[in-house]
């Protein structure tokens, strides 16, 4: 068994409008146990560095690494006496691989009641915990029913397995749609939104965090790692983000701060007044210790613009 850690204190933030709290960043557990072996070599250390470093809030979903990632995440909880109390876990279910659970299945979405509670039963067996934090469907679905959704919640609730609910990659007008059935807040919205990819600046999904007071969780918040150290795995539409001018102008700007870009490019995001939280998801001690250092670095509203203007294919009107 592990010793217990003394993490170091990051700044904290409320989630929603819930009693919650999240550090400013969050720790992603996507790519931590993509094998078993994988799993204690490189995603156990790099959760423990995360805790160390002060991070409270830890990123999760169903099919990471085939639930490896939530099983792992739960063998430190096991082994770190303490921790569970001093932390916020946040889950996702609602994409189902293709060939499950028929052979002849395909890749889709699934906001079905029965999927919904089945998946969190799964999740928490996987983390070894009696409730989530935060539950959130991972991608709409298009076929999902509000009403069917908002009843498979309020169970999960009333059953004590979930304390938080919130959507990730929803559009607006499906967050509202959904948020109408709800007898309770919605609480995050997780989205891609770093200075390679500005759409929800531009189409709303911010503007409405704000007026819901829905906390923002940004994934890929270095856009695959383009903006910073280097991108390893970047998914399809990653591969023609084009980030050349933004890089020239993160470099100036982390010259000028006495920082690293990628320091920069999280600090951009944080001075969003929606409140994000950046999702850190590199399994690099190094670099998971550099990033929490962040909350010590303010842009000036020259400087957020600057890198604005580099990050937009075109100028500002």
């Amino acid at each position: 068994m592990s010793s217990p850690l003394h993490p170091v204190a990051m700044p904290t933030n409320p989630i929603g409008p819930s009693s919650l709290s999240s550090s400013r960043l969050a720790y992603g557990c996507w790519r931590l146990a993509e094998t078993e072996s994988r799993a204690e070599e490189v995603g156990r250390p790099a959760l423990i560095a995360a805790v160390e470093a002060g991070y409270t809030l830890f990123d999760h979903a169903d099919i990471y690494c085939a639930g490896r990632s939530e099983s792992l995440f739960g063998r430190l909880l096991r082994d770190m006496p303490g921790l569970r109390e001093r932390i916020t876990i946040a889950t996702k279910c609602g994409i189902r691989p293709a060939g499950m659970p028929n052979a002849d299945a395909p890749y889709r979405y699934d906001a079905s009641a029965e999927h919904i509670v089945g998946s969190c039963e799964g999740s928490l067996r996987r983390l070894g915990i009696e409730t989530i934090d935060i539950y959130q469907l991972h991608r709409p679905d298009y076929l999902m029913h509000p009403e069917e959704v908002a009843a498979a919640f309020d169970r999960l609730r009333s059953a004590g397995k979930v304390r938080e609910f919130g959507v990730s990659n929803f559009r607006p007008s499906q967050v509202s749609v959904l948020k109408k059935a709800l007898p309770f807040p919605l609480i995050v919205q997780q989205i891609e939104i770093s200075l390679a990819c500005l759409t929800p600046l531009e189409d709303g999904t911010l503007d409405q965090c704000l007026v819901e007071r829905l906390t923002p969780l940004a994934w890929s918040p270095l856009g695959g790692g383009l903006l910073g150290g280097g991108s390893h795995k970047l998914l399809p539409a990653q591969e023609a983000y084009e980030v050349e001018a933004v890089n020239i102008a993160l470099d100036a700007t982390a010259r000028e701060l006495g920082c690293s870009r990628a320091v920069v490019a999280l600090a951009w995001l944080l001075k969003h007044p929606a409140g994000i939280v950046p999702i850190v998801g590199s399994t690099d001690p190094v670099r998971i210790r550099e990033a929490a250092w962040t909350p010590n670095v303010e842009l000036t509203r020259d400087q957020w613009y600057r890198l604005f203007a580099a990050a937009r294919p075109s100028r500002l009107p």
